[in-house]
């Protein structure tokens, strides 16, 4: 058996489920991710490159989901924007895929763009500088600190809106039980 088919299946084996998770930071949707995943490794060990070793790999199969999470989302708005040219109802969406342990993380990363996801992924859970991010996703350091800044305020308003509506719900349950009436 050849090197890269080696290590393919030892990543496989070994950290599919660590890239899957990644790949549902990135996209925000389960099944997505593990088709995101798939595909990068697919694409990873398609032409039997030679991996050396499963860091190297899962390295390269990081970047790919990056990647691919970007070109989905992308083909999803070109398929959105054409889909309203023709008449057709749109399907009832089903909550079963969005239930999660950790919901409100998945809300407030499905409000950024693809790309200001992709960047605060890198950046909080890879923990890249953003020089790697910049190499990583091929952009300036300003537009990736840019990302990281729209991505910020964005955030930031959102847990500030939940908060004060937080804090407001306190108030009036606390009002009716009757211990500031």
């Amino acid at each position: 058996m050849a090197k890269w088919a080696e290590v393919m299946e030892q990543v496989v084996r070994e950290r599919r489920p660590a890239l899957v998770g990644y790949a549902f930071l990135v996209c925000g949707s389960r099944s997505d991710a593990e088709e995101i995943t798939q595909e990068a490794i697919v694409r990873t060990f398609a032409r039997g490159r030679a991996k050396t070793s499963v860091a190297q790999a899962e390295g390269y199969i990081r970047r790919a989901i990056v990647n691919e999470a970007i070109d989905r989302s992308r083909r999803r708005k070109v398929a959105e924007a054409r889909r309203t040219l023709v008449a057709v109802p749109d399907a009832v969406a089903s909550h079963a895929g969005t239930v999660a342990s950790d919901a409100y993380l998945e809300y407030l990363l499905s409000t950024l763009a693809p790309q200001e996801r992709a960047v605060v992924v890198l950046k909080y859970v890879d923990d890249l500088t953003v020089a790697q991010i910049g190499a990583a996703m091929k952009l300036a350091d300003g537009t990736v600190k840019r990302y990281l800044s729209n991505a910020a305020t964005k955030l930031r308003g959102l847990v500030e809106d939940d908060a004060a509506e937080v804090a407001e719900l306190h108030v009036r349950a606390t009002v009716i039980e009757g211990r500031y009436a």
